[in-house]
C-alpha cells in the first residue's frame, strides 16, 4: 500500500484537513494506496513555497536551469524500469508501452528542453535611430493540470519548458495516477533541487484543481484533460486574465485511400486506434476507407484487432492491459452498445475478457470495432476514449473531408495515400492542429502541437512551449 503525499516546499506533506483519496490499481481492482484529497490551505502554501523559490529561480542563469533538467532526466533514466512499473501499476497500461515510451519520453522532454534554452534566441530589430530588443521573462508561478492517460510523459512535457523559462511550478496530476508524479516530486528531492520550485497537490480536480486555477498568484495554467473541464477552467482563468493553455480531447479520423501501402495502413489504423487502450487523446477512433478497398480494409482490420492480447500488463507479451478505472470501463461498454442501437454491426470486441486470478476483478475490455453506422451518429462524433474505433466508407476526397471534420474536435488525424498531392490537398483542409500522412503519432518536439475548435486553446512544444511559459517585452533603445 503507497501512501503518497503532497510535496510543499521540498518536503513531503499530508493534506492540512487529513483526508485521504483511494488509489485503486485497475488491473486488478483493488486499492493499493491513498493520496491527499487536497483543499484551497493546500494550494495556498503550495503557493507559497513557489512564490519564495521563484524569486531566486527566475534570476539563474540560462546554464544552470539547463543544468537542472540534465540532472532530472539522468535520474529519470537511472529509474527507468522502476517508473515504468509504477506507470503500469497505476493506469492500467502494458509496462512493456511504459518501458518503450511513457519513461523515454519524460526523459526526453528533459533533454529537449534543457538543448532549447541552451540554443534559443530572442529578436532584434535596428531602426534608423534606435534599435529594439525581446526581453523573455518567467511568467511566475505557473498552475499545471494533467491527465490519467500518459501520466509522467505529459507532466513532465509541461514541468521542464516551464522550469526552462524560470518558473516555480504548483502541479496536480490525475487523482487516478498519482504515482509517478509523486516519484518525480521523490527525484526533485534527492538531487537536492532548489525548495519550493516544484511543488505537487493531490486531489480531485473541482477541489484541488479549481484551488489552483482561481489562485489570484498563479500567473498561468496548463490544462491538458476533457473538454467539458477545459471549458470550465477557462471560465475561471480568462477573467482573471491569466494566460492558458488548453489541451483537450478529440475525435481523430483515421482516412485511408485506396492506394495506399494496404499492410503498413493496416498496421498503422490498429495502432492508431488502439495504443494505450485507446486512452490517447490523439487515437484515430474513427477509420474512414475508400470504398474500393473497405471490405478487404474490415476485415484485415477486424483480424488484427482480435488477435490483440489483453491482460496481464507485466506480461511482456500483452498489448491491452486495463481501462484506467471501473467508471471509465462502464463509460466505453456504454458506448459499444449505444453505437449497436445507432444501427451499428459490432465486428469484435466489447465484452470482459475472462482472465485468472488476480485480474478477473480488473478494469478489462476487449477491443471494439463498430461498422455500419451514419458517420454523424453520436457513437462515430462523441469522445469514447477508449478501445473502441467506428468504420466508415467513403466515395472521395470531398466525402472524406465532410465525414473527418464533421464533429465539434480538431486535434488530429492521419492520412494513408501514395498520392502526395492529395495528402497535401487533404492536409490543408482537415480542420485539426496536426495531421500524420502515412504514419501515426510521430513526434518531433520541436514542432506545434494543440487542437482547433474544442479541442483546445493554444499550442505547445519547441518555442511554443518557451513562449508560452514566459512573457516577451520590447526594450527600444534611442541612438
Amino acid at each position: 500500500m503507497m501512501q503518497v503525499q503532497n510535496f510543499i516546499g521540498g518536503q513531503f506533506v499530508p493534506s492540512v484537513s487529513g483526508e485521504t483519496l483511494p488509489n485503486v490499481g485497475p488491473a486488478k481492482g483493488q486499492e493499493i494506496g491513498s493520496l491527499p484529497r487536497s483543499w484551497v490551505p493546500d494550494v495556498d502554501a503550495a503557493v507559497r513555497a513557489a512564490t519564495e523559490a521563484g524569486k531566486k529561480w527566475r534570476r539563474t542563469s540560462v546554464e544552470e536551469r539547463a543544468t537542472l533538467l540534465d540532472r532530472i532526466a539522468d535520474t529519470l533514466a537511472q529509474r527507468a524500469e522502476s517508473l515504468a512499473a509504477l506507470e503500469s501499476q497505476d493506469q492500467g497500461k502494458p509496462v512493456s508501452l511504459a518501458a518503450a515510451v511513457d519513461i523515454p519520453r519524460a526523459e526526453m522532454n528533459f533533454r529537449f528542453f534543457a538543448g532549447a534554452i541552451r540554443h534559443d534566441h530572442t529578436d532584434f530589430h535596428p531602426m534608423e535611430s534606435a534599435f529594439n530588443y525581446t526581453l523573455r521573462r518567467p511568467l511566475g508561478v505557473v498552475g499545471l493540470i494533467t491527465p490519467w492517460n500518459l501520466p509522467l510523459y505529459l507532466l513532465t512535457w509541461k514541468v521542464a519548458p516551464a522550469l526552462a523559462m524560470g518558473n516555480a511550478i504548483v502541479a496536480k496530476p490525475s487523482e487516478l495516477t498519482p504515482l509517478t508524479a509523486n516519484a518525480l516530486a521523490h527525484i526533485f528531492q534527492d538531487i537536492d533541487a532548489p525548495p519550493g520550485l516544484f511543488n505537487l497537490v493531490h486531489g480531485l480536480g473541482g477541489e484541488a484543481g479549481q484551488a489552483i486555477v482561481e489562485h489570484p498568484d498563479i500567473q498561468g495554467i496548463s490544462f491538458t484533460g476533457g473538454t467539458t473541464t477545459g471549458a470550465q477552467v477557462a471560465a475561471t482563468a480568462a477573467p482573471m486574465f491569466k494566460k492558458l493553455s488548453l489541451e483537450l480531447g478529440g475525435k481523430n479520423a483515421t482516412i485511408v485511400f485506396a492506394d495506399c501501402d494496404f499492410d503498413k495502413a493496416v498496421e498503422g489504423a490498429v495502432r492508431a486506434g488502439f495504443a494505450n487502450q485507446g486512452e490517447i487523446c490523439l487515437c484515430g477512433s474513427r477509420l474512414l476507407v475508400e470504398r474500393p478497398i473497405y471490405e478487404k480494409f474490415l476485415e484485415a482490420f477486424v483480424a488484427k484487432v482480435a488477435a490483440l492480447k489483453v491482460g496481464d500488463p507485466s506480461a511482456p507479451d500483452t498489448q491491452m492491459g486495463a481501462l484506467v478505472s471501473a467508471a471509465h470501463r462502464d463509460k466505453v461498454e456504454g458506448y459499444v452498445k449505444l453505437g449497436i442501437e445507432e444501427g451499428g454491426v459490432l465486428c469484435c470486441g466489447g465484452t470482459r475478457p475472462e482472465l485468472p486470478a488476480p485480474f478477473q476483478g480488473g478494469h478489462f475490455l476487449a477491443p471494439a470495432v463498430l461498422a455500419g453506422l451514419p458517420p454523424g451518429c453520436r457513437t462515430a462524433t462523441e469522445e469514447v476514449f477508449g478501445p473502441l474505433v467506428t468504420v466508415h466508407p467513403f466515395d472521395s476526397e470531398q466525402e472524406a473531408l465532410e465525414i473527418a471534420n464533421g464533429t465539434r474536435y480538431g486535434l488530429a488525424a492521419s492520412i494513408w495515400t501514395r498520392d502526395l498531392s492529395r495528402a497535401h490537398r487533404m492536409a490543408a483542409e482537415i480542420d485539426t492542429g496536426m495531421v500524420w500522412v502515412n504514419t501515426w503519432l510521430l513526434r518531433d518536439l520541436r514542432v506545434p502541437f494543440g487542437g482547433m475548435k474544442d479541442s483546445g486553446v493554444g499550442r505547445e512544444g519547441g518555442r511554443n512551449s518557451l513562449e508560452f511559459f514566459s512573457e516577451s517585452r520590447n526594450i527600444c533603445i534611442s541612438l
